[in-house]
């Protein structure tokens, strides 16, 4: 039997190491902790306030309805916030980044690889205190806001350099 040539084969533009190796990911639980965090020093606040207007202007009574009122409200929030944490989840795809988000209205962002202009990583100061991180994707759609909240600023450093690598590849194959 005659030998079959080997044909050479060109190594693949992204490492393999770069490519994805895990399902869905989500944000940190830092994210839920740092929002907790938010709405119950806004509440303390807030209660303080309203009891003490309420219990000034109409009697003690009025104050603890207002502070009931404002710890209802409290409750309400970390509801939200909860749901809304849970929403948040993304994939890295062969050829591109997948985006989910939403309580009410829920929206997927596509994001190819190709299509990426650059990858932006912000991090305001209470996100800085719980060390979190936000990745934002920037293409030339105007409409495009893809972003990630909440991951851990290694992770965030992490996938900031894997998806402008992909990015750069994929671009180069146009």
């Amino acid at each position: 039997m005659p030998a079959v040539p080997q044909q050479a084969v060109p190594p693949p533009a992204v490492p393999p190491s770069a490519l994805p190796q895990h399902g869905p990911m989500s944000p940190s639980p830092r994210l839920w902790r740092m929002r907790c965090a938010e709405v119950v020093a806004c509440a303390v606040v807030l209660a303080a306030a309203a009891g003490t207007g309420a219990g000034l202007a109409a009697g003690p009574a009025a104050a603890v309805i207002a502070v009931g009122a404002v710890a209802a409200g409290a409750a309400l929030a970390l509801w939200f916030a909860r749901n809304r944490f849970r929403s948040w989840a993304y994939q890295e795809r062969d050829e591109d980044l997948i985006v989910e988000r939403g309580v009410l209205i829920r929206r997927l962002s596509v994001v190819p690889y190709g299509r990426m202009q650059f990858v932006d990583v912000t991090a305001g100061p209470v996100d800085r205190i719980f060390r979190l991180a936000t990745v934002r994707l920037h293409t030339a759609a105007a409409a495009s806001d893809a972003r990630i909240p909440g991951l851990e600023r290694e992770e965030a450093a992490r996938l900031r350099d894997r998806l402008a690598a992909l990015g750069e590849a994929k671009a180069a194959g146009l």
